[in-house]
């Protein structure tokens, strides 16, 4: 065997083999790349800055300040009483279509608008009665009008009082029955109290309501407030600001004031949003309430906040180039939009504020 051959054996028992394109006996995977993103034996994560800027990554530097110390509270969307009603049913009927039907959920409507119409029911025995009551009179109204005419061929012979009484008695007559009639045929007209917009509809053509039924909400969607509770008791004076994740972001609310009266023991606070809310009544939202108590910490964007595998609150500090390092830290809530760090970061490091969530994954 030359020289050749023995290369060739050697090569085979070292567990070499080789395969036809396309083939794949299996062998071990390729190692991973040494740019590629990974997360390293310490926990830390390596990010190439094309992965960074792909990601958009953004950082900014930590930097203690003095904050207002401020407290997260959990609230609803109420309506402005002044601006929101319902309508109702006075008696018990049936219900009808307005002019322009029944309205839809989300129309706008106009104060004073006829939504619906309402047909009063009464029972066999009640009609009857009205019935009854209704030929009485007619026959009393009879028996009064001749009777006017009678003392009215007397005029001059009689006291002109008994002329007066007997035709105040024919009026009288007459207007009770017109009452009566239009009470047996009459239908009530369900107005808008309010212009706003339609919030709820419990009412379909031909429904047969009772009496305070509710059957359609209105809400004014620029006017609306957030309740909050508290279960430690908060003076006006010591609120000095708030704020609330709206559709638009953080939004600044204006404290309009505390009740004086518990509610489960929990006192409510009211807020009005400062511009447009666009969120719907009765949504639960959390809002911070500003205190006039102060703190030293680093002020961050909320989104910079994420999570490590212990479920511990972490952010990630761009400690190289390259290298982003998960720091556990402590925080406290500052306003709708942004957290105070109070432990875990020191003054001037970078913290990652954009991607925070996308560095957390990378494995």
């Amino acid at each position: 065997m030359n020289a050749r051959m023995w290369l060739i054996v050697a090569y085979i028992g070292s567990g070499a083999a080789w395969s036809a394109p396309g083939h794949d006996h299996g062998g071990a995977p390729p190692a991973p790349a040494l740019d590629a993103p990974r997360r390293l034996p310490t926990g830390d994560v390596f990010l190439p800055k094309a992965t960074q800027r792909k990601l958009g990554i953004g950082t900014t530097l930590a930097a203690v300040t003095d904050a207002a110390q401020a407290v997260e509270l959990n609230g609803r969307v109420v309506a402005d009483p002044n601006a929101s009603a319902r309508v109702q049913s006075t008696q018990a009927g049936r219900l009808l279509p307005g002019p322009a039907g029944l309205p839809a959920v989300g129309k706008r409507v106009a104060k004073g608008e006829v939504l619906a119409i309402l047909e009063p029911s009464l029972g066999i025995a009640e009609r009857a009665g009205q019935a009854m009551q209704l030929a009485d009179l007619r026959a009393q109204l009879e028996a009064a009008t001749k009777r006017q005419a009678r003392v009215e061929q007397l005029e001059g012979a009689l006291p002109q009082k008994e002329i007066e009484a007997a035709r105040l008695e024919v009026r009288a007559l007459n207007a009770r029955i017109a009452a009566l009639s239009e009470a047996l045929a009459v239908r009530e007209l369900l107005r808008a109290p309010v212009a706003g917009v339609v919030a709820a509809v419990n009412a379909v053509a031909g429904q047969v309501v009772d009496a305070r039924e509710v059957l359609i909400e209105i809400v004014d969607p620029a006017r609306l407030f957030i309740e909050a509770l508290t279960y430690d008791p908060l003076r006006g004076t010591d609120i000095t600001g708030a704020s609330v994740v709206a559709a638009s972001g953080a939004l600044p609310l204006r404290f309009i004031g505390a009740a004086a009266q518990l509610r489960e023991q929990a006192q409510p606070l009211l807020f009005a949003p400062t511009g447009p809310l666009g969120l719907a009544v009765n949504q639960p939202v959390r809002i911070a309430v500003q205190t006039a108590a102060r703190l030293r910490a680093v002020a961050l964007p909320a989104a910079a906040l994420a999570r490590n595998p212990a479920n511990e609150t972490i952010v990630w500090v761009h400690a190289g180039a390259e290298t982003f390092v998960p720091r556990v830290v402590r925080t406290r809530a500052l306003d709708a939009g942004r957290v105070a760090i109070v432990d875990g970061l020191k003054d001037g490091e970078r913290v990652v504020v954009l991607g925070a969530q996308l560095i957390g994954q990378v494995r």
